[in-house]
Protein backbone atom coordinates (compact mmCIF):
# COMPACT_ATOMS: atom_id res chain seq x y z
CA UNK A 1 0.00 0.00 0.00
CA UNK A 2 1.45 3.22 -0.71
CA UNK A 3 0.04 6.88 0.65
CA UNK A 4 -2.81 7.48 -2.24
CA UNK A 5 -4.53 4.32 -1.25
CA UNK A 6 -4.73 5.31 2.27
CA UNK A 7 -6.89 7.97 0.37
CA UNK A 8 -9.33 5.20 -1.74
CA UNK A 9 -9.26 3.08 1.96
CA UNK A 10 -10.81 6.13 3.87
CA UNK A 11 -13.59 7.21 0.78
CA UNK A 12 -14.53 3.42 0.82
CA UNK A 13 -15.23 3.64 4.33
CA UNK A 14 -16.54 7.15 4.85
CA UNK A 15 -19.29 6.53 1.90
CA UNK A 16 -20.21 3.07 3.66
CA UNK A 17 -20.74 5.00 6.50
CA UNK A 18 -22.66 7.76 4.97
CA UNK A 19 -25.26 5.01 3.86
CA UNK A 20 -26.70 4.84 7.19
CA UNK A 21 -25.34 8.52 8.63
CA UNK A 22 -26.96 11.64 7.33
CA UNK A 23 -24.38 14.57 6.94
CA UNK A 24 -21.42 14.84 9.16
CA UNK A 25 -19.09 14.23 6.87
CA UNK A 26 -16.06 16.15 9.17
CA UNK A 27 -16.96 14.27 12.06
CA UNK A 28 -16.48 11.25 9.70
CA UNK A 29 -12.75 11.95 8.62
CA UNK A 30 -12.27 12.97 12.39
CA UNK A 31 -13.35 8.88 13.30
CA UNK A 32 -10.99 8.15 9.88
CA UNK A 33 -8.29 10.23 11.32
CA UNK A 34 -8.30 8.86 14.90
CA UNK A 35 -8.72 4.84 12.95
CA UNK A 36 -5.77 5.24 10.77
CA UNK A 37 -3.35 7.12 13.41
CA UNK A 38 -4.51 4.36 16.14
CA UNK A 39 -5.86 6.79 18.29
CA UNK A 40 -9.56 6.72 20.15
CA UNK A 41 -12.58 9.20 19.80
CA UNK A 42 -14.66 10.47 22.62
CA UNK A 43 -18.05 11.37 21.09
CA UNK A 44 -19.68 13.92 23.05
CA UNK A 45 -23.37 15.86 22.56
CA UNK A 46 -27.06 15.64 23.81
CA UNK A 47 -29.33 12.23 23.62
CA UNK A 48 -30.10 11.37 20.35
CA UNK A 49 -28.18 13.11 18.07
CA UNK A 50 -26.33 9.29 16.46
CA UNK A 51 -23.40 8.99 18.85
CA UNK A 52 -24.03 5.33 19.08
CA UNK A 53 -25.33 4.68 15.65
CA UNK A 54 -22.51 6.54 13.81
CA UNK A 55 -19.91 4.42 16.10
CA UNK A 56 -21.51 1.39 15.00
CA UNK A 57 -21.79 2.12 11.28
CA UNK A 58 -17.80 2.76 12.07
CA UNK A 59 -17.12 -1.02 13.13
CA UNK A 60 -19.42 -2.66 11.05
CA UNK A 61 -18.13 -1.15 7.83
CA UNK A 62 -14.63 -2.46 8.80
CA UNK A 63 -14.23 -6.64 8.71
CA UNK A 64 -13.29 -6.47 12.67
CA UNK A 65 -14.10 -7.62 15.68
CA UNK A 66 -16.61 -4.96 17.55
CA UNK A 67 -17.91 -5.17 21.21
CA UNK A 68 -20.01 -2.82 22.71
CA UNK A 69 -19.80 -2.32 26.43
CA UNK A 70 -23.04 -0.24 27.98
CA UNK A 71 -21.25 1.77 30.98
CA UNK A 72 -23.49 1.71 34.43
CA UNK A 73 -22.57 2.93 37.96
CA UNK A 74 -22.39 -0.81 38.87
CA UNK A 75 -19.91 -1.33 35.92
CA UNK A 76 -16.51 -3.18 37.43
CA UNK A 77 -13.26 -3.00 35.81
CA UNK A 78 -13.89 -7.08 35.74
CA UNK A 79 -16.70 -6.58 33.23
CA UNK A 80 -14.12 -4.95 30.84
CA UNK A 81 -11.16 -6.23 31.11
CA UNK A 82 -11.92 -9.98 31.88
CA UNK A 83 -11.32 -12.36 35.08
CA UNK A 84 -9.61 -15.60 36.06
CA UNK A 85 -12.40 -17.87 37.45
CA UNK A 86 -11.63 -21.59 38.65
CA UNK A 87 -13.01 -24.06 36.00
CA UNK A 88 -14.28 -27.29 37.93
CA UNK A 89 -14.00 -29.26 34.11
CA UNK A 90 -10.08 -28.43 33.73
CA UNK A 91 -9.58 -28.26 37.89
CA UNK A 92 -7.52 -25.16 37.42
CA UNK A 93 -7.89 -21.22 36.90
CA UNK A 94 -9.06 -20.37 33.28
CA UNK A 95 -8.85 -16.24 31.78
CA UNK A 96 -11.84 -15.16 30.27
CA UNK A 97 -11.86 -12.22 27.94
CA UNK A 98 -13.86 -9.04 28.32
CA UNK A 99 -14.99 -7.16 25.89
CA UNK A 100 -11.64 -5.09 25.70
CA UNK A 101 -10.27 -7.68 23.45
CA UNK A 102 -11.67 -6.67 20.27
CA UNK A 103 -10.80 -4.51 17.36
CA UNK A 104 -12.94 -1.72 17.78
CA UNK A 105 -14.81 -1.36 21.83
CA UNK A 106 -18.03 0.86 21.89
CA UNK A 107 -17.72 2.39 25.34
CA UNK A 108 -21.23 3.72 25.91
CA UNK A 109 -21.74 6.46 28.28
CA UNK A 110 -18.76 6.32 29.28
CA UNK A 111 -19.27 8.81 32.04
CA UNK A 112 -21.56 6.53 33.59
CA UNK A 113 -19.16 4.43 35.55
CA UNK A 114 -17.23 4.75 38.27
CA UNK A 115 -13.55 6.07 38.41
CA UNK A 116 -12.32 2.69 39.49
CA UNK A 117 -14.00 1.11 36.10
CA UNK A 118 -12.96 4.24 33.88
CA UNK A 119 -9.66 3.63 34.70
CA UNK A 120 -9.43 0.18 33.54
CA UNK A 121 -9.06 1.76 30.10
CA UNK A 122 -6.71 4.04 30.81
CA UNK A 123 -3.42 1.01 30.46
CA UNK A 124 -5.68 -0.21 27.34
CA UNK A 125 -5.88 2.75 25.30
CA UNK A 126 -2.16 3.88 26.06
CA UNK A 127 -0.16 0.76 25.83
CA UNK A 128 -2.75 -1.60 23.76
CA UNK A 129 -2.20 -3.87 26.98
CA UNK A 130 -4.08 -4.88 29.91
CA UNK A 131 -2.67 -6.39 32.80
CA UNK A 132 -5.06 -8.90 34.73
CA UNK A 133 -3.65 -10.93 38.39
CA UNK A 134 0.18 -9.67 37.67
CA UNK A 135 -0.38 -11.22 33.79
CA UNK A 136 -0.21 -8.71 30.80
CA UNK A 137 -2.62 -9.49 27.76
CA UNK A 138 -1.55 -7.75 24.46
CA UNK A 139 -4.56 -6.51 22.87
CA UNK A 140 -5.92 -7.77 19.49
CA UNK A 141 -4.70 -4.90 16.36
CA UNK A 142 -6.36 -2.51 15.15
CA UNK A 143 -7.45 -1.43 18.27
CA UNK A 144 -10.10 1.53 18.53
CA UNK A 145 -12.48 2.57 21.78
CA UNK A 146 -15.49 5.25 20.73
CA UNK A 147 -16.54 6.54 23.65
CA UNK A 148 -19.57 8.36 23.99
CA UNK A 149 -20.99 10.67 26.79
CA UNK A 150 -23.88 13.04 27.25
CA UNK A 151 -22.91 16.98 28.71
CA UNK A 152 -25.98 17.62 29.95
CA UNK A 153 -26.48 14.80 32.72
CA UNK A 154 -24.75 15.55 35.97
CA UNK A 155 -26.69 13.59 38.41
CA UNK A 156 -25.20 9.75 38.43
CA UNK A 157 -22.30 10.36 36.35
CA UNK A 158 -18.79 10.86 37.06
CA UNK A 159 -16.57 13.42 34.40
CA UNK A 160 -13.67 12.21 32.59
CA UNK A 161 -10.31 12.90 35.19
CA UNK A 162 -8.15 14.82 33.04
CA UNK A 163 -5.24 11.74 32.46
CA UNK A 164 -7.97 9.69 30.71
CA UNK A 165 -9.08 13.05 28.33
CA UNK A 166 -5.51 12.97 27.56
CA UNK A 167 -5.98 9.37 26.36
CA UNK A 168 -8.25 10.29 23.42
CA UNK A 169 -6.84 11.50 20.22
CA UNK A 170 -9.98 13.23 19.56
CA UNK A 171 -13.10 14.68 20.87
CA UNK A 172 -15.74 15.32 18.31
CA UNK A 173 -19.38 17.05 19.13
CA UNK A 174 -22.00 15.86 16.56
CA UNK A 175 -24.41 18.92 16.76
CA UNK A 176 -28.23 18.63 15.83
CA UNK A 177 -28.61 18.19 12.02
CA UNK A 178 -30.15 20.96 9.77
CA UNK A 179 -34.00 21.02 8.28
CA UNK A 180 -33.25 19.15 5.46
CA UNK A 181 -30.70 16.65 7.01
CA UNK A 182 -33.84 15.97 9.11
CA UNK A 183 -35.81 15.18 6.42
CA UNK A 184 -33.53 12.81 4.80
CA UNK A 185 -33.08 11.34 7.73
CA UNK A 186 -36.84 10.65 8.68
CA UNK A 187 -37.30 9.29 4.64
CA UNK A 188 -33.73 6.77 5.57
CA UNK A 189 -35.14 5.66 8.30
CA UNK A 190 -38.95 5.33 7.52
CA UNK A 191 -39.11 1.95 6.31
CA UNK A 192 -36.03 0.04 7.37
CA UNK A 193 -32.60 0.50 9.39
CA UNK A 194 -29.87 0.96 6.80
CA UNK A 195 -27.68 -0.68 9.81
CA UNK A 196 -28.81 -3.69 8.98
CA UNK A 197 -27.88 -4.10 5.69
CA UNK A 198 -24.03 -2.68 5.38
CA UNK A 199 -21.95 -4.80 4.89
CA UNK A 200 -18.00 -4.48 5.66
CA UNK A 201 -15.73 -2.73 2.73
CA UNK A 202 -12.22 -2.23 4.84
CA UNK A 203 -10.34 -5.71 5.51
CA UNK A 204 -8.34 -5.62 9.10
CA UNK A 205 -4.64 -5.93 6.96
CA UNK A 206 -5.42 -2.91 5.34
CA UNK A 207 -6.24 -1.03 8.28
CA UNK A 208 -2.54 -2.54 9.71
CA UNK A 209 -0.89 -1.16 6.58
CA UNK A 210 -2.35 2.05 6.62
CA UNK A 211 -2.27 2.81 10.21
CA UNK A 212 2.04 1.53 9.68
CA UNK A 213 2.77 4.37 6.61
CA UNK A 214 1.07 7.07 7.41
CA UNK A 215 3.40 8.22 9.08
CA UNK A 216 5.93 8.55 5.93
CA UNK A 217 4.14 12.34 5.24
CA UNK A 218 5.99 15.11 5.25
CA UNK A 219 6.10 17.63 8.03
CA UNK A 220 8.72 20.53 7.43
CA UNK A 221 10.83 21.89 10.20
CA UNK A 222 8.80 25.12 9.97
CA UNK A 223 4.95 23.53 10.23
CA UNK A 224 6.81 21.46 12.88
CA UNK A 225 7.89 25.12 14.32
CA UNK A 226 4.22 26.34 13.43
CA UNK A 227 2.71 23.24 15.90
CA UNK A 228 5.01 24.08 18.73
CA UNK A 229 4.18 27.71 18.92
CA UNK A 230 0.77 26.85 18.76
CA UNK A 231 1.27 24.18 21.81
CA UNK A 232 3.48 26.43 23.61
CA UNK A 233 0.61 29.58 23.55
CA UNK A 234 -1.80 27.05 25.60
CA UNK A 235 0.98 26.69 28.42
CA UNK A 236 1.46 30.56 28.75
CA UNK A 237 -2.06 31.76 28.20
CA UNK A 238 -3.62 34.00 30.97
CA UNK A 239 -6.92 32.26 30.98
CA UNK A 240 -5.54 28.22 30.53
CA UNK A 241 -4.70 27.01 33.78
CA UNK A 242 -2.98 23.66 32.36
CA UNK A 243 -1.94 24.14 28.31
CA UNK A 244 -1.11 20.85 26.32
CA UNK A 245 1.24 18.04 27.08
CA UNK A 246 3.63 16.47 24.84
CA UNK A 247 1.21 13.31 24.65
CA UNK A 248 -1.02 15.70 23.01
CA UNK A 249 1.60 17.68 20.61
CA UNK A 250 2.93 13.82 18.97
CA UNK A 251 -1.51 13.94 19.21
CA UNK A 252 -1.55 16.82 16.72
CA UNK A 253 0.97 15.80 14.35
CA UNK A 254 -0.17 11.77 13.87
CA UNK A 255 -3.68 13.83 13.34
CA UNK A 256 -2.59 16.41 10.89
CA UNK A 257 -0.96 13.54 8.95
CA UNK A 258 -3.82 11.57 8.35
CA UNK A 259 -5.69 14.63 7.78
CA UNK A 260 -3.49 15.46 4.99
CA UNK A 261 -4.14 11.78 3.16
CA UNK A 262 -7.72 12.44 3.67
CA UNK A 263 -7.10 15.58 1.83
CA UNK A 264 -5.40 14.00 -0.86
CA UNK A 265 -2.27 15.01 -0.26
CA UNK A 266 1.60 13.32 1.37
CA UNK A 267 2.15 16.65 3.09
CA UNK A 268 1.33 19.00 5.65
CA UNK A 269 -0.35 22.67 5.18
CA UNK A 270 -1.46 24.89 8.16
CA UNK A 271 -5.37 24.49 7.03
CA UNK A 272 -4.51 20.88 8.77
CA UNK A 273 -3.35 22.43 11.63
CA UNK A 274 -6.06 24.69 11.97
CA UNK A 275 -8.79 22.21 11.03
CA UNK A 276 -7.48 19.06 13.86
CA UNK A 277 -6.35 21.95 16.56
CA UNK A 278 -10.18 21.95 18.46
CA UNK A 279 -10.74 18.17 18.27
CA UNK A 280 -7.11 17.60 19.44
CA UNK A 281 -6.34 19.89 21.56
CA UNK A 282 -9.54 21.40 23.14
CA UNK A 283 -10.24 18.17 25.73
CA UNK A 284 -6.70 19.08 27.07
CA UNK A 285 -6.94 22.00 27.92
CA UNK A 286 -7.46 22.80 31.93
CA UNK A 287 -9.29 26.20 31.48
CA UNK A 288 -8.71 29.41 34.53
CA UNK A 289 -11.78 28.56 36.82
CA UNK A 290 -13.59 32.12 35.73
CA UNK A 291 -13.65 30.74 32.39
CA UNK A 292 -14.82 26.76 32.92
CA UNK A 293 -18.52 27.41 33.05
CA UNK A 294 -18.30 29.17 29.79
CA UNK A 295 -20.22 27.45 26.85
CA UNK A 296 -17.05 26.30 24.20
CA UNK A 297 -14.86 28.60 25.44
CA UNK A 298 -11.88 26.27 25.15
CA UNK A 299 -12.78 26.35 21.17
CA UNK A 300 -12.74 30.72 21.61
CA UNK A 301 -8.96 30.61 22.98
CA UNK A 302 -7.72 28.11 20.73
CA UNK A 303 -9.22 30.46 17.65
CA UNK A 304 -7.59 33.17 19.60
CA UNK A 305 -4.14 31.64 19.62
CA UNK A 306 -4.45 30.66 15.88
CA UNK A 307 -4.87 34.14 14.96
CA UNK A 308 -2.04 35.32 17.09
CA UNK A 309 0.47 32.33 15.80
CA UNK A 310 2.34 33.46 12.51
CA UNK A 311 1.40 31.05 9.56
CA UNK A 312 4.74 30.09 7.86
CA UNK A 313 5.65 31.33 4.48
CA UNK A 314 4.51 28.56 1.36
CA UNK A 315 7.61 28.35 -0.04
CA UNK A 316 9.17 26.69 3.56
CA UNK A 317 6.81 24.14 3.41
CA UNK A 318 8.13 22.66 0.30
CA UNK A 319 11.58 22.82 1.26
CA UNK A 320 12.81 19.35 1.51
Amino acid sequence: MDLTRIKDLADKVKENIQQVIVGKEETIDHLLVALISSGHVLLEDVPGTGKTLLAKSMAQSLSCSCKRIQFTPDLLPSDVTGINFYSQKIGEFEFRPGPIFSNIVLADEINRATPRTQSSLLECMEEQQTTIDGETHTLERPFMVIATQNPLESQGTFPLPEAQLDRFLLKVNLGYPSKEEGIAILKRFKERNPLHEMLPVAGRDEILEAQRIYSQVYVSDDMLNYMMEIIEKTRTHEHIELGVSPRGSQALLKAVQVYALLKGRDYVLPDDVKAMAKPVLGHRLILAHTMRMRENQADLLLDEILNQVSVPAEELLFDK
